[in-house]
């Protein structure tokens, strides 16, 4: 696999590039508790927490295990938000994604995790990708369809906060032929 630091994938309307510290104040700004309600992950208290995130991020895509990437509008630069391909290490990595609030109803998701799968059949070998969405979260559900995801399982799932939801878990497979 090539180096993942040197990832860069566009859309028609999006660029997605490898998360860096130049983006800590926006995801600090827009990661907030309404984004992360159905998320295993809090907001961060303070900037430090979030640079921490980003330098395990950073570790993480240099060992080649974690394409951790911001969303950025193509033309403006303008920061949308993150998406992820985790465990790329396993046979079924997991994918995720968050879109700050202000860019909600655009569809900018749909585009970037069908880009990022796309990236993910001609760069990887895996036997599906995992994506968990909240029942109740209607268009991270869309998102996991799209691509083609079935349920793999529902159960209700604890996060850290200690809020419980319903949860789908899906399996979205390769295109490759």
């Amino acid at each position: 696999m090539k180096s993942l630091l040197n990832t860069k994938i566009e859309t028609t309307r999006l660029l997605l590039v490898p998360i860096a510290l130049r983006y800590k104040k926006d995801i600090f700004n827009e990661l907030t508790r309404e984004i992360t309600v159905y998320m295993e992950i809090e907001p961060s208290k303070d900037l430090k927490e979030t640079q921490e995130f980003i330098d395990k991020s950073i570790k993480g895509i240099k060992r080649g295990n974690n394409l951790q990437l911001v969303i950025l509008e193509k033309i403006s630069k303008e920061f949308l938000g993150c998406i992820g391909l985790h465990k790329l290490d396993k046979d079924t990595p997991e994918m995720g994604i968050w879109i700050k609030k202000s860019a909600f109803g655009y569809k900018y998701g749909q585009e970037a995790m069908k880009a990022l799968k796309q990236w993910a059949d001609e760069n990887s070998e895996y036997e599906y990708i995992t994506y968990s969405a909240a029942e109740k979260n209607i268009a991270s559900r869309k998102i996991a369809e799209m691509l083609g995801g079935k349920i793999e399982r529902k159960y209700n799932k604890k996060i850290k906060s200690g809020k419980e939801y319903f949860c789908y878990v899906y399996r979205i497979y390769s295109n490759k032929k």
